[in-house]
């Protein structure tokens, strides 16, 4: 049945929940308490709304035939892959904050020999919690053989004693190796890269420590456009354990984490790349740093097209951020005008992951936000008049999602089909969660939406494999293509467990590309590319962007899927610096080393064997 929604599905949704609520702000659930009745009743009539509307969409937006999927199945390889790493929750039965946040976990080729290697971040001892032997992150060196060695020790990267959330990967001094930021409780760290296999601790030199913050989330980028990255860092909240309040219900065992409403935010801040090795806090002075946040995720792309790149930021049950760069230095908020500060009924959700790709492919990049159990993720579409749209049920993605918390989220063509898919990693904050929703699960399964065609999403998660829907607390989640078959493959930390390496097996049944920027005028590893690539009449355009997911960092290679089509017509980049270059007939599934004045050149990326 079809029906003719006046207005549009969209504004007719929005202009029922006006109604419906009838000017009261609808609160959903605290991490301890209960839904609101009244928000779990608005959920059921937009769903049943959202079945009407989203068959007239359909109708009005789906090619013409449907686009052909790889059948691709996920297989969790950490054991044969000899990574042993396990997260250290800390956790007591004083529910400190710090326990239930996780770590992140980090894709970096540290000695450039062609493949992805990979770090997880650890937490450390608190004054209640005392380890039996001392904890640090972990630096897994990529064998080539299907195979990981760790060499935490010998590379100097393990952080001891440092509460480590997340990790930012990055050339920071443009000598071709990629260098390390460790957010963190209390401090970061950042690890110059010496290109020997070594690192060393230069964060006071450097000068960015981000003393006593909280920091989550961190992202490389080139603000000012000078051909060096500057670092954006999401700071939390004012927790301490001298502040440590006791939340739930007063009964043995039903103990729970407190909700953020309970503390006040820090500050977001941004440093700039002196040159030299140093960097300058110009938090306040770029406006940044002036709203209070309570960060968890940030994206650092363009999004309103003018070549610059901006920043957004998933604030927990705060408004979200978009700061627009203004080319002098300094930034716009313009988060409540553009429309991503909050859900289009206007309520803060809890936003923690968090990712921009375009998702339609009307070229301009869409955002994508999580949240906990009874709320909605978002998507948010981009309108190319620096608004955005809430389109999460008009996309198909809807209410399907209402009983997991999203934690993390990376856009991804898991199929190589040249759509953009939604990757999310799910786990709830309370380890005691059922006790307070029995319909409610601390341990969840990963999510996957694949893109229909033109931003149109169906749940698929169940056809991936018993490894990819396998119950997990997860907190850290990145993409990579680890073993260069072509498709992406997935990697995740896990609160209190061992990760799990889901190798992509399929996927590379149908054609792709990917490619590694080097930057020369540009920053080296030309983070704020803008690709375009022309197939058979398709037309794919992806960003270099830094950021992404959740105190995680991905494969920097941009990977486009290429479906049955066998050529690639043309590829143009347009580096930082203004450069602009175009390629023609480029071969299909190969990686290729791309220097700023397009140059292909000789680089090793081996295929690993599967085992």
């Amino acid at each position: 049945m079809c029906m003719t929604l006046p207005g549009g599905p969209n504004e007719f949704l929005a202009r029922l929940t006006r109604q419906y609520l009838d000017g009261k702000r609808i609160q959903g659930r605290t991490r301890q308490g209960c839904p609101s009745m009244r928000y779990l009743a608005l959920l059921g009539l937009a769903g049943t709304i959202g079945a009407i509307f989203h068959l007239e969409f359909l109708a009005e937006q789906l090619p013409s035939s449907q686009v052909l999927g790889a059948s691709v199945r996920f297989k969790d390889i950490r054991m044969s892959a000899g990574i042993s790493f396990v997260q250290d929750a800390t956790q007591t039965e004083e529910k400190y904050y710090l326990e239930t946040m996780g770590t992140g976990v980090g894709w970096i080729d540290y000695d450039q020999d062609g493949l992805m290697d990979l770090y997880f971040v650890q937490s450390a001892a608190t004054d209640i919690y005392k380890p039996a032997r001392p904890l640090r992150s972990a630096l897994y060196h990529n064998n080539g053989d299907g195979t990981f060695t760790d060499v935490t020790e010998k590379a100097g990267v393990g952080g001891e004693g440092h509460y480590g959330q997340g990790v930012a990967v990055g050339d920071f001094d443009n000598d071709g190796f990629p260098d390390l930021y460790i957010t963190g409780y209390g401090s970061a760290i950042l690890y110059h890269n010496d290109g020997n296999g070594t690192f060393r601790d230069v964060t006071a030199k450097a000068g960015v420590a981000d003393k006593d913050g909280w920091s989550t989330s961190a992202g490389w980028f080139d603000y000012d456009k000078d051909g060096y990255l500057d670092l954006v860092v999401c700071n939390y909240i004012e927790w301490s354990p001298q502040n440590n309040a006791w939340c739930g219900e007063r009964r043995p065992g039903y103990r729970s984490y407190c909700h953020p409403d309970n503390y006040k935010g820090q500050k977001t801040k941004l440093y700039r790349n002196n040159h030299d090795g140093t960097f300058t806090d110009e938090s306040d002075k770029s406006g940044v740093g002036k709203p209070e946040s309570k960060g968890m995720g940030v994206v650092l792309a363009d999004f309103n097209g003018d070549g610059w790149p901006d920043i957004v930021i998933a604030n927990d049950t705060w408004p979200n951020f978009l700061f627009l760069n203004k080319h002098d230095g300094t930034f716009e908020d313009v988060s409540f005008v553009s429309g991503v500060a909050a859900s289009e009924d206007g309520r803060y959700e809890a936003g923690m992951g968090i990712d921009a790709a375009d998702v339609d492919g009307d070229g301009w990049l869409d955002i994508y936000v999580t949240h906990l159990d009874f709320e909605l993720n978002r998507l948010y579409h981009n309108n190319h008049d620096l608004t955005f749209d809430d389109y999460t049920y008009r996309s198909g993605i809807g209410n399907k999602a209402t009983r997991l918390s999203g934690v993390a989220m990376k856009f991804l063509d898991y199929d190589n089909d040249g759509w953009t898919d939604i990757l999310q990693l799910n786990g709830a904050m309370l380890d005691n969660i059922h006790l307070y929703h029995s319909e409610v699960s601390y341990k969840e399964p990963l999510l996957m939406f694949r893109n229909l065609g033109r931003g149109q999403f169906d749940k698929v998660s169940d056809s991936l494999g018993p490894d990819f829907t396998r119950p997990i607390a997860g907190r850290g989640l990145a993409t990579a293509d680890f073993d260069n078959d072509g498709d992406v493959d997935i990697v995740t930390n896990n609160r209190g467990d061992n990760p799990e390496l889901l190798r992509n097996d399929g996927g590379n049944a149908n054609h792709w590309l990917e490619v590694q920027l080097i930057g020369t005028r540009s920053n080296r590893d030309g983070i704020g590319a803008s690709l375009k690539l022309v197939s058979g009449g398709f037309i794919q355009i992806k960003q270099s962007k830094g950021g992404m997911s959740y105190m995680s960092a991905s494969d920097p290679r941009i990977h486009f899927g290429l479906g049955h089509r066998t050529k690639v017509d043309s590829l143009e980049i347009t580096w930082p610096s203004g450069q602009a270059d175009q390629l023609t007939d480029v071969p299909v599934d190969r990686i290729i080393a791309l220097r700023e004045g397009a140059v292909i050149v000789p680089h090793p990326f081996p295929e690993v064997p599967s085992r």
